[in-house]
């Protein structure tokens, strides 16, 4: 059997502002071609299929429209669980209509996979199931799937008191102890003849996070040991960090990260999905592939001016690319000389300005006009070094009254 993880999808994240739809659209494309091309019989979507509660409804589209050409008719499996971003009930609701495709959509843990009625000759079957978890038969494979599925399971969606300490090491192992146990007991399900799956979100000890990642833990209050997967299980497939990364081999416990890159901290990582092939009682054969679809993200110093950027861009220095732009100067820049770096390029997302000041002497001559200055006068030449444009009289105006209110010019300075 072919399996087929990814997660942290986040449809209808932003980064700084810009949408990523034309990007998470490309994904879904790429998905499914590998998806085909690879000849696919289960795909493992490990949670956050949305960055928030209250999507966009575009993204909920995209999200129907990928789990309808994943499940090629209702040939191929499809397991979905919800993350630490996504509303249980909202990634659930479509459960009566996508069972039918064999799609298992399901939000809480120790929930029940719909069962159909009727079964359709040559579709994906749901063979039994229970509280997180079901087995499954795809055309074309001698053997079944059993798949332990958790949702992102913290106290309240377990509806458990995991500790009544608030020591966070006592917290950690309750939480840790509590997962192994679940799991524990959700393992006597798989068998010599099955394939057997886990898929959780979760952040297992040693995982390495990026700053695109909501914390689901407080401290390390809901991590989880990399021991608390069963060892009957073959590959134990994870969302919620977006790195790509392995953190135990046997069984094969593994983060597919993210489709895209969601923050500027994951500039220059390659993104993936992750394909192994399963028979009972052989190895685990496991195939990284790279994405190609989305944007990639990048981080430029110009420590030399704008005429380094100038420079780079016609270079066509990380081309495609999003782009945080740090940029040195030696003083304020003129508001129309910062629109026109503005204009140089589309693929700026941030401008960050830094002035430098190279001379030690000129510093000390500053410090001593800057203690001549009035308050006013310090707020103008603030924001303008900050803004690179003089200020509003109005809100001039209003800094003069909110110096006079907290006790005047004196105790400003």
């Amino acid at each position: 059997m072919r399996i087929l993880h990814t997660a942290d999808w986040h449809f209808g994240r932003q980064l700084e502002g810009r949408d990523r739809r034309i990007e998470q659209a490309a994904f879904v494309d790429e998905l499914c071609q590998i998806a085909d091309d690879k000849s696919v019989d289960l795909v493992l979507i490990a949670g956050d299929v949305y960055d928030s509660v209250n999507p966009p409804a575009w993204a909920e589209e995209l999200f129907y429209e990928a789990l309808e050409r994943l499940s090629a008719e209702g040939t191929r499996g499809v397991v979905v669980i919800a993350g630490n971003h996504d509303q249980p009930e909202r990634v659930r609701a479509a459960a009566p209509l996508a069972t039918k495709h064999g799609i298992v959509l399901l939000g809480l843990p120790k929930e029940s996979p719909l069962t159909p009625e009727e079964t359709v000759e040559g579709r994906v079957r749901i063979v039994d199931g229970g509280p997180s978890w079901l087995e499954l038969a795809v055309p074309g494979c001698e053997h079944h799937a059993v798949v332990l599925a958790l949702p992102y399971p913290s106290e309240s969606r377990l509806k458990e008191l995991l500790s009544e300490s608030f020591s966070q090491e006592q917290m950690q192992l309750a939480f840790s102890e509590r997962i192994g146990q679940l799991l524990t007991e959700l393992s006597r399900h798989f068998r010599d003849d099955t394939v057997n799956l886990v898929t959780s979100h979760l952040f297992v000890m040693g995982g390495l996070e990026t700053d695109s990642e909501r914390p689901i833990q407080i401290g390390g209050a809901m991590t989880v040991s990399p021991m608390a997967f069963p060892e009957k299980a073959d590959y134990v497939a994870l969302g919620h960090l977006h790195r790509l990364q392995k953190l135990r081999e046997k069984p094969l416990v593994r983060y597919s990260g993210s489709p895209l890159s969601y923050s500027f901290s994951e500039a220059g990582q390659s993104k993936a999905v992750v394909l192994v092939e399963v028979v009972p009682g052989s190895e685990v054969q496991e195939e990284i592939i790279y994405l190609t679809s989305g944007r990639p993200l990048a981080r430029w110093k110009a420590t030399e001016g704008i005429s380094q950027v100038e420079q780079w861009l016609a270079e066509g220095r990380d081309a495609g690319a999003w782009i945080d732009l740090e940029l040195h100067v030696s003083d304020v820049i003129d508001p129309a000389e910062f629109q026109r770096l503005r204009k140089l390029s589309d693929d700026f997302l941030k401008i960050q300005r830094v002035v430098v000041r190279e001379d030690r002497q000129d510093e000390e001559t500053e410090r001593v006009e800057l203690a001549e200055l009035t308050p006013e006068q310090l707020f103008r030449r603030f924001y303008e070094r900050k803004r690179g444009a003089q200020p509003d009289e109005r809100l001039v105006a209003m800094f003069e009254r909110l110096l006079a209110e907290t006790g005047g010019e004196e105790e400003a300075q």
